[in-house]
């Protein structure tokens, strides 16, 4: 996954004219044109949905637009207000990517998720961007975890524990298709995740080691005050090469900029950057003001 990654990157990198500046916007207004059109479908019918949306039958018929035209289909059984907020999410979630990634980048990131809802689509009958689009929150929550949003317009949360929330409806999605028997329509939220993984493995694994680094760390700190803190009524020996070690303990994580790594600095998050040529980590104050190492 983490060779997919890095080859992506690369291929990101040297074809920088494979792009469409501003997708979310033609997304965005693609959606609103569609949901205004089947406004005027008779009984509440969806007539530009349904002469849009992915359907396996009817592209083999012969009506190819729908490989693209469903891109532009929103989720059907929306009220306005909730249509409005999704697709105010989308748009601010989706420029926030294009500008930390390059519009390349983005592109190919949102043309992955097309590709693979299609081959699903082909498989299940029907497919939408739905999951794709929210899939695209966990690429935002992993460059910004801790950028806050206002839930309900009120309380303040940090965008990684919406993440969580978000990963929890996934989760029950999927459980719920495999309960019902549709297997099929169960691979549809899993591609999602999966072209979310082919960006982020390696951000990923970072994270999961930088964790796993800093429990231990506090372990050892913990272990260490409770046996020097221990009473001794004899005088105190210390172990001069046991003390030593202790100080100069292998830190896990190390800017490439400023040289903060995460026992001088326990406090600070770490990441590896995804853009330059090497496996090079940043702290959280210079991961996205760094020049890029090619």
């Amino acid at each position: 996954m983490r060779a997919m990654q890095q080859w992506l990157d690369r291929f990101c990198y040297k074809h920088p004219r494979l792009s469409i500046p501003g997708l979310m916007r033609y997304i965005v207004i693609g959606n609103v044109l569609v949901y205004l059109l089947d406004m005027f479908g008779t009984n509440g019918y969806p007539i530009a949905s349904s002469l849009l949306g992915f359907s396996t039958s009817a592209i083999l018929q012969g009506q190819v637009w729908r490989i693209i035209t469903f891109v532009f289909v929103p989720l059907s059984g929306q009220n306005i207000l909730f249509f409005a907020l999704t697709l105010y999410c989308y748009y601010f979630i989706g420029n926030g990517l294009e500008r930390e990634w390059g519009s390349s980048k983005f592109t190919i990131f949102y043309l992955f998720g097309v590709v693979l809802n299609i081959l699903v689509g082909f498989l299940a009958g029907t497919t939408s961007m739905f999951y794709v689009n929210m899939s695209m929150f966990f690429a935002f929550a992993t460059l910004y975890p801790n950028l806050q949003f206002l839930f309900f317009f009120i309380i303040p949360v940090k965008a990684k524990w919406l993440a969580w929330i978000d990963a929890a409806f996934f989760a029950v999605t999927v459980l719920r298709y495999l309960f019902q028997g549709h297997v099929i329509l169960a691979l549809i939220p899993i591609v999602a995740i999966l072209n979310y993984l082919l960006f982020f493995a390696s951000d990923i694994t970072g994270q999961l080691s930088y964790w796993k680094g800093r429990a231990k760390h506090k372990m050892n700190q913990q272990q260490y005050r409770q046996a020097y803190s221990r009473p001794n009524s004899g005088p105190k020996v210390v172990n001069f090469h046991d003390a030593k070690t202790k100080t100069k303990a292998n830190y896990l994580h190390k800017c490439a900029v400023c040289g903060k790594t995460d026992l001088t600095d326990p406090q600070m998050e770490f990441r590896y950057c995804s853009r330059c040529n090497g496996y090079y980590c940043y702290c959280a104050d210079h991961i996205n003001s760094h020049v890029h190492i090619q």
